[in-house]
This record gives C-alpha cells, sequence and structure tokens, in this order.
C-alpha cells in the first residue's frame, strides 16, 4: 500500500525524482524519532505514505501557483508543513509547534531533507506567537473549524487562503462555526479517506455578534 501511495505522490504534476527522495528522507527520519517520541499514531508508521505524506500532498495542487508564503499551524510531525515545503520548494514556509521535542524533529528533518529553503520555526502556542501573514495557512486535524479559523486569522495575508483537513463531520463543523464568522468555504474529496474532504476557505471574517442580541439587550 505504500509503495502504491508513494508512485501516486510522483505522479501529482511538477513532483520530481529528487522532491520524492526528499520525501523518502522525511520518512526515514521520522521512523528514527518515532521510536522515542510519539510523532504519529503508533498504527500508522506502517502506512506513512497512504495516512501522511499522500493525505499531505494532496492538498498541493490546491495551493495557488502565485502564493509566496505558507505557515502551517500545529505542524507535529511535519503534515503537512514539511511535505509541501518539499513540493513547493519556493514557498517561505513557517511551521507553529507548541510542543519543543516535535519543533526539534521539525528542525532536523527539515535540514536531512535537503530542502532549498529551509523552514522557519516558530515554538510555543499559536495564539500568542507573532509571524509574517502567509497567502496560506494550513491545519490538519488541530481543531474544530470555528476555532480554527480563529487561530488561522491572524497568521492569513489579505487576499490569502486556508487550507485545512476536515473529516466525516465537516458539515456540521462549517455551520456551527457560520454562527460567528462569515465564511466562503469549497470542499475537495480527500484522496485517502472518501468521508474527509480537503476545505478551501477563500474569505472569512468574524461576524459582529453585537447585531446578533435582542434589541433590548444592546448597548
Amino acid at each position: 500500500m505504500s509503495a502504491a501511495a508513494r508512485r501516486r505522490v510522483g505522479e501529482l504534476p511538477g513532483v520530481s525524482r529528487e522532491t520524492l527522495g526528499r520525501l523518502d528522507a522525511l520518512v526515514e527520519i521520522l521512523a528514527k524519532w518515532q521510536k522515542t517520541i510519539n510523532l504519529i499514531g503508533k498504527t500508522t508508521m506502517d502506512e506513512v505514505w497512504t495516512r501522511h505524506i499522500l493525505d499531505s500532498a494532496q492538498l498541493f495542487p490546491l495551493v495557488p501557483g502565485e502564493a509566496k508564503s505558507l505557515t502551517d499551524l500545529g505542524s507535529g510531525a511535519g503534515f503537512p508543513g514539511l511535505v509541501l515545503a518539499a513540493l513547493r520548494p519556493d514557498l517561505d514556509v513557517i511551521l507553529v509547534e507548541a510542543d519543543a521535542r516535535k519543533a526539534a524533529f521539525l528542525g532536523e528533518a527539515g535540514r536531512k531533507m535537503g530542502l532549498p529553503k529551509q523552514p522557519k520555526l516558530l515554538v510555543g502556542r499559536m495564539e500568542s506567537l507573532k509571524a509574517p501573514k502567509a497567502d496560506v495557512v494550513t491545519a490538519r486535524a488541530l481543531a474544530p473549524l470555528a476555532k480554527l479559523l480563529a487561530w488561522a486569522e491572524p497568521y492569513r495575508a489579505e487576499g490569502g487562503i486556508c487550507l485545512f483537513h476536515k473529516g466525516a463531520g465537516w458539515q456540521a463543523e462549517v455551520e456551527d462555526a457560520k454562527d460567528s464568522w462569515e465564511i466562503s468555504a469549497e470542499p475537495f474529496p480527500s484522496l485517502t479517506d472518501r468521508d474527509s474532504v480537503l476545505l478551501r476557505i477563500d474569505a472569512f471574517r468574524a461576524k459582529d455578534l453585537r447585531d446578533r442580541q435582542p434589541e433590548g439587550r444592546r448597548r
């Protein structure tokens, strides 16, 4: 299964042998670090190319060609941030991770992958960090959409987009998020899970909750 997933990644437009080699290096160092640090689910290492590499790489066609920067929130083991850094070596990538041990892995993995542009690491709670605003903000299995939008808003440049992996309950998450956000969201089918989607959000802004209060309670 991993060999088939690796081939599918290699078949994405513009993916070279050199890029696949960098992803091979990511898998190799992940396997090494996973023995001492729980970077991914223990049962998913045998299917790492499907569950993590391909799952991350499928965002590649959704990243605008003119994008110059990408920030990955809650990067963990580098999915999707390091994978997209390999697939789009022209991007200025920022990886945001609160766990110092995972951040150490991300730095080492980036070096071992031989990325032309080494991603910048921001270590700390994403809601308290400051970073340059990015054309693309990504996150994978991080938080419900309403909270995710609040975290992503300070990192997104004007006119930028968000790309989020979402599971089977994505529709309910979108509806819940609409209580506090005005959003324009488009789902794309996942290549790795038929119940999941890739959610592209082109525009969003927080609603003024005062407008939703009963007239007698407004101040």
